[in-house]
């Protein structure tokens, strides 16, 4: 089985997000960048997967140099190597352009992808992907094993759950579920990760879609104000005229 998982080198989700050149960019300054956590549940499970049936499985990311201690972390987990593609990622078509140029290539059974990043949450690429290749796309994927040379899946659906089967190749986008927590990785992980192989690729020419023209934060919360438990009255004026609650 030949995996690829897709890499998402995002802002941790404590870090405190800030933005530069009058809004158009987010200030990367004393930010800790993780793998963004639905690609770290996908890449676990894909983990798993091959631990018990044999196969390999590739990590790829669309970024400049910065993005590479992302993907050593990802080898130290315990993937077979990375892909780099060595350009800023300016928006999800280009992201999955990219991408779909070196599966084109390599011929990979199933791609993997987390249902979003958590930096844009735009939740495209996967879909994006799987049209370039012409091949199926499952989102919202809770469960994935492989049997009889086809994939068995479950998806999220409203009031449920759906099951799915489906041939190979296809890309699918995990979300909480697909593992139950993100592998930690092992010292020997580390130490080996520096070995693996990281190959940097230049990026294939994608005309820009879609242009940033600003980023704002939400407006911060207003104070809290405290009611007596014993004037109820007063809890429902405020939720009635100011909260708009009711």
């Amino acid at each position: 089985m030949k995996i690829l998982v897709c890499i998402s080198h995002v802002p941790d989700t404590t870090a405190k997000i800030s933005f530069t050149d009058e809004g158009t960019t987010y200030n990367k300054n004393n930010i800790q960048f993780i793998i963004s956590p639905y690609e770290e549940l996908a890449l676990t499970r894909a983990l798993e997967l091959t631990e018990t049936q044999g196969g390999t499985i590739t990590v790829i990311n669309v970024g400049e140099a910065e993005t590479e201690p992302t993907l050593r972390k990802a080898l130290a987990m315990g993937a077979t190597d990375a892909i780099r593609v060595n350009a800023k990622p300016t928006d999800a078509f280009f992201v999955a352009k990219q991408i779909a140029e070196i599966a084109k290539q390599e011929n990979y059974d199933v791609i993997l992808t987390g249902k979003e990043s958590i930096d844009y949450n735009g939740g495209q690429v996967g879909e994006m992907l799987a049209e370039l290749l012409d091949i199926p796309s499952i989102t919202s994927v809770s469960h994935i094993s492989f049997s009889n040379e086809k994939a068995e899946l479950q998806r999220e659906m409203d009031g449920g759950y759906e099951k799915l089967e489906c041939n190979f190749p296809f890309v699918a986008s995990g979300q909480k579920g697909i593992a139950p927590e993100a592998k930690i990785p092992a010292m020997r992980g580390i130490m080996m990760a520096r070995q693996k192989p990281l190959k940097v690729v230049e990026p294939t020419e994608v005309n820009n879609l879609t242009e940033v023209k600003i980023h704002t934060l939400p407006q911060p919360k207003g104070a809290c104000v405290m009611v007596s438990p014993d004037n109820a009255k007063e809890l429902i004026r405020l939720l009635h005229e100011e909260a708009k609650a009711l």
